[in-house]
């Protein structure tokens, strides 16, 4: 069943360059694979990309230590992506669907004069309910207000490094202005929240953030990388950033209650407003430059990583654009697979596709020939050797 979501899909070509998460689920690591340009995680400080070879340093992807020093500014304009998406939700062995998505595959186009964009830009998001539908179906409606309409998103013509900083900031002011309307907002119980996980395109820039368990993976050359990490208690640096605050963990359950550490609203755990609370709507950032080694983007609510880790969606995922070259049918394929699975929770994915013709394409039919039986050579005899060999055959016969 494919739950509403506010699609906008158009194919852009540039020339120029109940609660799910209050019962317990064991985490399931992610795989990553070998990638050679991959971002730097970051909380409250600044944005940083790093461009490592995995598959010879040895380095965890996952790892803030290494920073190149790759900018945008520096890399040399070659990809530029196309950009196709299809989506597909299904409630699960749920009673109600709490999940909500948004796909605007041209954004400059959706928004019109009311922003300056690079192109191509795109938008996507996720927004994960629990406690209840209100949070996340209150985020999805007003999310284009809370991200674009507000005066401080910044307009450009092209994606720099300066047009990154800025962009980070619109977004982390978006999560949290939206977590406090939350709080105001007499439809919503305090009691429901919502993970959220959005995805920014900006020419070949794509700028990933999140607060909760959500996750977007890039496939790049077949190899899965992580664009977010998931916010839950068993992540250590979330544990620490909790006790700090003077929250707990018990059982793997924020304050023995959430599965999550952030999220945006559940204001019965953060109240009073303006108190310090473990549960913050406090986004962390990866950036990713896109090249043609890029071949889609997975974002995935968290009921499908319960069940699989991110090289197992991705090789799903790619088999089957061999197939059809459909990102809809893409993502319903990979829903298809945390079903058989057994995940226990709401699906919803969307699949980004950079370009056309890529590496996941159908290879072509190498017609094979049948064999041939080897022919025989056909030979004259003289008259004597005809002679000779009746002579022998008739001296034989005697014997």
């Amino acid at each position: 069943m494919v739950a509403g979501a506010e699609v906008f899909h158009r194919s852009v070509q540039v020339v120029m360059d109940s609660s799910p998460y209050r019962c317990g689920i064991e985490e399931i690591a992610a795989v990553g694979g070998t990638t050679t340009s991959l971002p730097v995680f970051r909380g409250e400080g600044g944005l940083e990309v790093v461009a490592v070879d995995v598959s010879r340093s040895g380095l965890d992807i996952g790892a803030p230590d290494a920073i190149s020093d790759v900018t945008l500014d520096e890399a040399v304009i070659q990809f530029v992506p196309i950009i196709r998406s299809g989506s597909f939700s299904d409630i699960g062995c749920r009673s109600i669907m709490e999940d909500e998505h948004i796909c605007i595959d041209d954004l400059s186009a959706h928004l019109g004069s009311m922003v300056t964009c690079p192109t191509p830009s795109a938008f996507y998001g996720v927004f994960d309910g629990h406690g209840g539908p209100e949070a996340a179906s209150y985020l999805k409606e007003h999310a284009m207000k809370f991200f674009f309409e507000d005066a401080s998103f910044p307009r450009a013509n092209e994606a720099d490094d300066v047009l990154v900083e800025e962009l980070e900031g619109s977004i982390r002011k978006a999560f949290l202005d939206a977590d406090l309307a939350l709080a105001d907002e007499c439809t919503v119980s305090s009691s429901s929240g919502s993970t959220v996980l959005t995805a920014l395109i900006f020419g070949r820039c794509l700028l990933v953030a999140n607060a909760g368990d959500c996750r977007a993976v890039l496939c790049r050359k077949g190899e899965a990388v992580d664009l977010s990490r998931d916010h839950r208690p068993a992540y250590d640096a979330e544990r620490e950033r909790v006790m700090v605050a003077g929250g707990f963990v018990d059982d793997g359950y924020l304050n023995g209650v959430l599965s999550v550490t952030r999220a945006l609203g559940d204001w019965d755990m953060k109240s009073p407003r303006g108190s310090p609370s473990p549960l913050i709507a406090e986004p962390e950032f990866k950036q990713a430059v896109l090249t043609e080694d890029d071949e889609f983007l997975i974002i995935g609510c968290d009921g499908i990583w319960d069940v699989m880790s991110s090289q197992h969606a991705v090789g799903v995922v790619r088999r089957g654009l061999r197939r059809h070259d459909d990102p809809e049918r893409g993502a319903r394929d990979l829903v298809k697979e945390a079903l058989r699975l057994r995940t226990i929770d709401n699906l919803t994915v969307i699949v980004v596709c950079f370009g056309r013709d890529r590496d996941y394409a159908t290879p072509p039919q190498v017609q094979q020939q049948p064999q041939q039986r080897p022919k025989l050579r056909s030979c004259s005899l003289s008259a004597e050797a005809l002679c000779n060999l009746k002579r022998f055959l008739d001296d034989n016969e005697r014997d």
